[in-house]
């Protein structure tokens, strides 16, 4: 009766238990299918040339989303092509994925030229938007100058590179190798029909809607794609990625190497003005890491400096304006051939030549003109302002001294000569505070 009377005492917190459990052990039940974690997708644009920059920014974005464990990667693409270098680094990035990297030829009118077919060849998923293209994918030998015997043999190894990427993802071997061999191209629904690209998708959500369900091979194993409802993540070039993928182009490139000629030459010839040469370093340092990214011809690099050092000797010396013009064909040809490839994206535009060269010669002539007028003028001011001015002789002026009128002064003077008393004088040199004058003519 005891424990009977303990139960019915406590019965309400005997429920309050009860409850308590069975509510723990509905929630550790596993949640229905349509209650799981949403996916996400990673989404990065590439536009432009591939390069050290877009080569650092892809790869960081495949770890990220292997670190974030997002469902895929898709990098949306239009490019004219780029480094071989940089181009494989992006390759062994994707082929090492552990998440599915999805390449997206887009929006219309884009492009995956050259490198660019590399890439799309390499995805897991191969796609392309309505009016757009790929192919051309002959090197062009970006970097160096290439005869005919090691034309062929890069030919050879591109040749045999992409077909191993072509056949690694199931993808027509034969299109590949003649995209390189040949040059070929195609449309979007022509690499479709050829077994190119595994689809044709309006835009990124259509893509997305398309793939779901779809079976992928990554380094991890066969994976199974869910991004029908996946929430789009984009990933944007930091500041650092925009400022070192705008100084890799071939004309601001240019353009930096120029400033920082003239700012150290300014520095060098105003010492003391420190923002001058601040600013030319700064910009020298920059255009140097830029040269590393680009196909530099240091022969043209030479003929630049060759043109400023002409412009410099035609102030020191009477040419007639020989050197300058000298400097000027030296700038111009050294400016062509400054990056040396049959790529149109690695040559410098001939409307930034012409006029960066006249303002070159003008700036140079101009300045060191200046500077050498300075340097020689006569001084106005001070102790020797006074050498070669004319005065008066007050008194008889004899080797043991006298004295003389200076521009409203009166001066002690002496003479090799005697000079009579109201002649008029020169001074030779000064001093102390004593002149040597002579007589004037």
């Amino acid at each position: 009766m005891g424990i009977k009377n303990v139960i019915l005492k406590h019965r309400f917190i005997f429920i309050g238990f009860v409850f308590s459990f069975a509510s723990l052990f509905l929630l550790s039940r596993p949640s229905h299918p349509q209650q799981e974690r949403h996916q996400k997708v990673i989404v990065i644009t590439i536009s432009g040339v591939i390069n050290p920059v877009s080569a650092e920014f892809i790869g960081r974005s495949v770890r990220k989303a292997q670190e974030k464990g997002f469902e895929a990667l898709v990098i949306e693409l239009d490019t004219p092509g780029g480094l071989d270098t940089s181009m494989r680094s992006i390759v062994k990035d994707i082929i090492g994925s552990e998440v599915p990297v999805i390449v997206f030829v887009s929006p219309s009118g884009s492009r995956a030229a050259s490198a660019g077919v590399f890439l799309t060849l390499a995805a897991h998923i191969a796609a392309m938007a309505p009016g757009t293209n790929i192919g051309a994918a002959h090197p062009v030998g970006i970097g160096e100058k290439m005869d005919k015997t090691m034309a062929e043999k890069a030919t050879n190894d591109a040749a045999a590179y992409i077909k191993s990427l072509a056949e690694r993802k199931g993808r027509n071997a034969r299109w590949a190798e003649n995209a390189v061999r040949k040059s070929i191209s195609a449309t979007e629904k022509e690499a479709l029909r050829e077994g190119v690209i595994d689809l044709v998708a309006n835009d990124l959500a259509s893509l997305l809607r398309d793939i779901d369900g779809r079976r992928v091979l990554t380094v991890m194993g066969e994976r199974v794609l869910k991004t029908k409802n996946a929430e789009v993540v984009r990933e944007e070039l930091g500041l650092r990625h925009r400022i070192l993928n705008l100084i890799s182009d071939p004309n601001i490139a240019y353009i930096l190497m120029l400033l920082g000629f003239y700012g150290l030459f300014f520095e060098l010839t105003n010492p003391g003005s420190i923002f001058p040469g601040v600013i030319g370093g700064i910009c020298l340092i920059l255009a140097f890491y830029a040269f590393q990214t680009l196909p530099v011809n240091y022969a043209g690099l030479l003929l630049i400096i060759l043109a400023l050092i002409l412009f410099i000797l035609e102030i020191k010396i009477t040419s007639h304006g020989v050197l300058t013009l000298g400097g000027i064909i030296s700038m111009i040809i050294g400016s062509l051939m400054l990056f040396e490839s049959p790529a149109p994206f690695m040559k410098l535009s001939l409307a930034l030549v012409l006029p960066a060269v006249v303002v070159t010669a003008i700036f140079f002539t101009v300045t060191l003109s200046l500077a050498f007028k300075a340097q020689r003028r006569k001084p106005v001011t001070g102790v020797e302002g006074l050498i070669g001015e004319s005065g008066i002789a007050d008194t008889d002026v004899t080797k043991e001294g006298g004295m003389v009128s200076l521009h409203g002064e009166r001066w002690t003077a002496f003479s090799d000569e005697p000079i009579p008393k109201g002649s008029r004088v020169v001074v030779d040199r000064v001093s102390g505070l004593k002149v040597k004058v002579r007589r004037s003519e």
